[in-house]
Formats: structure tokens, sequence, C-alpha cells
């Protein structure tokens, strides 16, 4: 693409409309920018030549390209502005008539081969074209912020939209250094239908008592790797723009198990409980810093012995080299001792049905998760009439040689297993609906969430098997069609073949 083929128009001169004029202006683009309040547009101008003019004065670009994109900015006086323009962008209120009167008042000014983009997050894009005249030149075209920084594009196709559309938009976001992914329009789109199991299933655990939100937090940044777990990220974007995507994509999918919001969140939201921005959601917050609960330190006890026969391998080793350096007996019978507490490590299933599956006292067993966290953090799972003696001798144990260990309450899938074998899922279905290819899928959720692993790789690190055992024990347990696996999950796990693994 020529740095003249493209003249870009920007709507709307807030967080992200300036964002995308100033990635536009430094991938070589001239770019008009309006606002219906023009004084905003005019600051957002000078925000990105102070933006630009920094990043020169540290050395992240050289002052003659800072100048140059400067230069490349104009404001617009009203929409008349956008004449020359071969692109827009619309970045102004998510309220479907608005956006629908614009691009109604931009077909009037513009050329026929003007593309019309909307960097809506939440609207249906084939809804924003049925109010124009030419809907074939309509596509979604979704940043995310700070688009500076967040460096992929969601490029839409709605019902109607042209072929020649998304080749100039895909060529454009290469042009401005950020990764184009294609996505059919569906609600959500790709990076928030993607990231729905990790807020909603820590809903689900923390409605039936499975553990606290900082327990789960815990668990998932610690063990598994996320940058934040599900309620710190919930109190940072505020609750009550979650639960209002949570509602949303539920609804437009036709109250899809798999979206399935909860009452709790309704709740806290009446509550005001929004997080960060209020002073307290599931974290209280003092001069913007977050009070965690207090730390209580692992019990001072000890088992008189373990049995470990139906233990993982990694876990048996580990809890025997524990044994014994603190002189607890490990026994290798094929029942355990009166007196022994039974370790088992279920895939899926909790550690109730595991001990009576297996026919041992449930009052002296509990579960350790074999896939996550045995170096950084341990999840230890008790069955619904675990003593606590027994749990606290293990819990003590465990946490032996310094490293931190969770206690939850009985649960399918623990935490970890539950939650990234839903991701998993999700990202399968979306595969499986061909609303993206497997490589755009791992590229967006791993520039737009930050995930550890991409979901399609985090379902091939553990094994499409595996994540298969645990949807279907889970689905199994609740009877619920919210765990039943994928399609796409399920061929690939009985091929043995990565799940990125597309149809020929």
């Amino acid at each position: 693409m020529s740095k003249k083929s493209e003249v870009v128009g920007v709507v709307g001169a807030g967080a992200m409309g300036r964002g995308i004029a100033q990635i536009a202006a430094v991938g070589g683009f001239p770019v008009v920018i309006w606002d219906a309040n023009g004084k905003v547009a005019e600051e957002a101008k000078t925000f990105i030549a102070d933006m630009l003019n920094r990043a020169a004065e540290k050395g992240r670009m050289a002052k003659e390209a800072a100048a140059d994109a400067i230069a490349r900015i104009m404001v617009a006086g009203d929409l008349q502005g956008f004449s020359d323009c071969t692109v827009i962008i619309e970045a102004i209120i998510e309220r479907l008539d608005i956006k629908q009167k614009l691009f109604a008042d931009l077909e009037a000014i513009v050329a026929e081969t003007t593309i019309l983009a909307s960097n809506t997050s939440s609207l249906s894009v084939t809804a924003i074209a049925a109010g124009c005249q030419r809907p074939e030149r309509v596509a979604g075209y979704h940043f995310f912020n700070p688009v500076p920084l967040m460096k992929v594009v969601e490029v839409i196709d709605a019902v109607r939209t042209a072929p020649w559309v998304s080749p100039r938009l895909i060529a454009l976001a290469h042009a401005m250094g950020h990764k184009p992914v294609k996505a059919q329009d569906t609600p959500g789109f790709l990076v928030n239908h993607a990231g729905r199991a990790y807020n909603t299933e820590a809903f689900r655990m923390l409605g039936e008592g499975i553990a606290e939100p900082s327990v789960i937090d815990d668990i998932l940044r610690e063990a598994v790797g996320f940058r934040m777990g599900p309620f710190e990220l919930m109190d940072l974007t505020g609750l009550d723009v979650s639960h209002a995507v949570m509602e949303s994509v539920y609804t437009q999918f036709y109250d899809e198990p798999k979206y399935r919001p909860s009452a709790l969140a309704a709740a806290r939201v009446s509550a005001k409980l929004f997080g960060r921005k209020t002073g307290e959601g599931f974290y209280r917050y003092e001069k913007g810093e977050q009070i965690r609960p207090a730390v209580i330190p692992a019990p001072d006890a000890r088992p008189q012995a373990v049995w470990l026969n139906l233990a993982a391998e990694k876990v048996r080793r580990l809890v025997s080299d524990l044994a014994s350096r603190t002189g607890v007996q490990v026994e290798s019978g094929d029942r355990p001792s009166t007196g022994a507490i039974a370790v088992v490590t279920p895939i899926g299933d909790d550690a109730t049905t595991t001990a009576a599956d297996h026919g041992l006292d449930a009052s002296r067993t509990v579960a350790i998760d074999p896939l996550f966290g045995l170096e950084k953090r341990r999840t230890l799972m008790t069955t619904s009439v675990t003593s606590p003696a027994a749990r606290d001798a293990m819990h003590s144990l465990l946490a032996s040689d310094g490293v931190a260990v969770s206690v939850i309450h009985d649960s399918p899938g623990f935490v970890a297993q539950r939650v990234v074998a839903m991701i998993v899922n999700i990202a399968s279905d979306i595969a499986q609906q061909r609303i993206a290819t497997p490589d755009d899928i791992e590229a967006a959720v791993k520039l737009g969430l930050g995930y550890p692993k991409a979901p399609l790789e985090f379902g091939d690190a553990l094994g499409a098997a595996t994540v298969l055992q645990i949807l279907e024990a889970m689905h199994g347990f609740y009877g619920d069609p919210r765990y039943r696996p994928s399609p796409w999950l399920k061929r690939r796990a009985k091929l043995g073949v990565s799940l990125l693994t597309r149809e020929t």
C-alpha cells in the first residue's frame, strides 16, 4: 500500500478516536479528525502532538518523523471535511441510531468507494450498515484501548460487506503497525467473544461457594500465569462495564448457556460495587491501592501418613519428597490405613465423586490439582466431609517447602482446570462456527487479552483429550449444557491432532 493511497477520516476525538488518528498519522497517512464538540477535536490533536513529541524526546521515534506525523493531522470544521477521505472510521457513542445517522450523513458527502468503518465493540455491524444506501461499503474496525499500545484490530465483515472492503482495511492495519484479525459479525466479534469464559466461570465458582475472589484470583494468576485474576480484572475495568458486556453477549446469542451471566454480578452492580473507580469492588481501594485480605499462614500440623496410590505421578513425587523431609509416612498398600490421608488428583471430577467412585473414606480424602500450580501455587481441594484435621494437616505438608497453597471447597475441575477448559471450549466453538480462523483466534486473544497462552495453544498444551475429559466430567456432574464440549474439540481429541488443525 502506498502511503498516499488512503486518506483516513476519524469521527470522534475521545480516547479511541485520538488513538486511531495517532497510529494512522504515524503510519504515513493524511488524517482528518472531527468531533461534534470542536474543542475536543482540537484538544485531541494537541494530545497526539504531545505524545509524539514525548516519544521523540525519549528516542522512541525520530524528531522529524514525529513532526511529519503531526503535520498530517487536520481538524475538520464539519462533516464536509471528510469529502476527500477514502476510509472513515467512526469512534463515537455506542448507540445504533446515532451511528446509523452519521453514516447516512457521510454517504451524501464521500465518494462511492469510500469505506465506512465502525469501531463499535458491542453493536451489530450489519445493523449499522442497514441504515446506509450502500451497506456493502460498511465494515467493523474494532481497536482496543489504548490504541497505540494494543497492537490488534478486528476487521469485521457484516452480512452485506463487499469482498473488496476487508483487504483494504487489512492493508491499512498493517501499514499502521497493527495486527489485523478477521472475524464475522457475531456478538462480541472475536476478542470479547473469546474472553467470555474467564469472568463468567469465576462467578459460577463464587456463586457455588467454592472459594473467595482473592483465592480464585491467586490460583489463576500464580498457578496458571494470567496477568490478573478475573475479579481483579473486573475491579479494574469496572463491574458495571463487565456485567453489561456479559449480559449483552448472552442476550445476543439467544441465551446460550456458555455465556450465562451471574445474579451475583447484577446484585453487586445495584450496590455500586464497581471496583477501583468507586473505591470498593471485590477488593477495597485506598488512595488507588488495592487492599488484599491478610495472608493466613499454613496450619502447624502434619499428617500421620499419606496414601498416594491414586495420585498422578508428579503429585506423587512431590508429596513423597515433602513427606520424606518432614518424617511423614508414605503408604503403598492397596487401601489407606485408618490414620492415613488419601490424596487423589481428579481431572474434571470433584473430590467427593472421586472418593465415592474408589470407595475411599471421604472424611480423610483430599485432592490436589495435577495440571497447574505445583511450582508457584498449589490447589488443595476438600470433599464435602473432609475433616478439618485432615485438611489442615495436608495443607501444612503441601506448604512445608514454602510454596503457597490455596484451599478450596469441592469443585468439578478445581479452579484452574474448569476456567482453562471453558476458554479452550469457547475458542473451539468460534473456530467451528467459522467466525475466525484458528490463527486469527490465537493472535487476537494473545494481543487483545494478554493470556499466558492463546486458547487453542492452551488446549494443545494440556492435550485436547484432557480438555475434553474435564468438560465431559463437568457436563456429567452438573447436567448443564454450559459445559457441553465443542464439536471442534471433540473431533480433534478423537483424532489426536492439534486444535489448530483446519479442515481442508
